[in-house]
């Protein structure tokens, strides 16, 4: 009987002092710590994957998990409540806007950085400016011959971005219909959609004939950058982070990160240091434009 009342008076400490350290780790460093799920664009993401990268060295506490799939998907999961941050490299649009309130969310825009556009060839072709009218003219199918545009007799092969892809609605926007909002222009049906930035580039690389588009910060230095001119008789202008900050270059925009609502004590501290002066040293880094602040 007496060893029997010992081993329930022993089992009973032992579930105290083990309940006690449970609660003990709960107020420990365990609880401080901060789940951060960031998704969308795929211009942004290595860029995204830079800052995580960096920001958990500094802050251990928090975990930062950064996944592409485009903006489109960023922001429908943030509309749906999966993500708390999405990247994407469009502005949200009225009917996203629509969807997330009809949802209870109010999307809250952050300007994290800014990019160019840039129109790259294979090194092998001739070319080497076209003003964004010509842009639109081959993307469209009016050109379909290099020819037609000062290069060889070949045709020209059109690359894109998949429609799910910010970049594709800008390009779309800005440069195929050339900023005309009541303008239905849209890609020729033969243009070969990629669904990645890795894919264009490759095909650029192999393909003497065919034309891409993507964010600078992607561009290889083994493929040629077309110089544009907004409108016929301006100056023809390369991209870098200096036309895109004096305004020369003709396609370039804001990069953008949205949360649901006011953002978390610990998300404002990420979003806070993305554009600060250190999280804008990495943004130059990997090739995009630091915001001016």
């Amino acid at each position: 009987m007496k060893r029997n009342l010992f081993l329930l008076a022993f089992f009973l400490i032992f579930l105290i002092t083990g309940c006690g350290s449970n609660q003990e780790g709960q107020s420990g460093p365990a609880s401080a710590s901060a789940y951060i799920e960031n998704k969308g664009s795929d211009t942004i993401v290595n860029l995204a994957l830079a800052w995580a990268e960096q920001y958990q060295i500094e802050h251990p506490e928090i975990r930062i998990s950064v996944t592409g799939g485009g903006s489109g998907t960023g922001i429908a999961s943030l509309i749906n409540g999966t993500v708390g941050l999405a990247n994407a490299s469009r502005q949200i649009t009225a009917d996203e806007t629509k969807q997330a309130e009809a949802q209870g969310i109010h999307p809250v825009e952050h300007i994290i950085a800014r990019d160019a556009i840039a129109v790259i060839v294979n090194p092998g072709n001739p070319v080497s400016q076209l003003t964004l009218q010509q842009v639109s003219d081959i993307y469209s199918g009016k050109i379909s011959n290099w020819q037609q545009i000062g290069g060889e007799d070949r045709p020209i092969v059109r690359l894109s971005r998949e429609t799910n892809s910010g970049t594709h609605v800008y390009f779309l926007a800005t440069v195929l219909r050339l900023g005309d909002s009541k303008s239905k222009t849209l890609f020729s049906t033969d243009t070969l959609l990629l669904p990645s930035s890795e894919g264009i580039i490759n095909e650029l690389r192999q393909n003497p004939n065919a034309i891409g588009y993507d964010g600078l910060g992607y561009v290889p230095k083994d493929l040629k950058v077309i110089a544009l001119a907004g409108k016929q008789g301006a100056p023809y202008v390369l991209p870098s982070i200096a036309t895109v900050n004096n305004n020369t270059y003709a396609v370039s925009r804001d990069l953008y990160m949205y949360t649901a609502g006011d953002a978390s004590d610990a998300m404002k501290a990420y979003l806070d240091w993305i554009v600060s002066p250190e999280g804008q040293k990495i943004v130059a880094s990997q090739g995009f434009v630091p915001v001016a602040r």
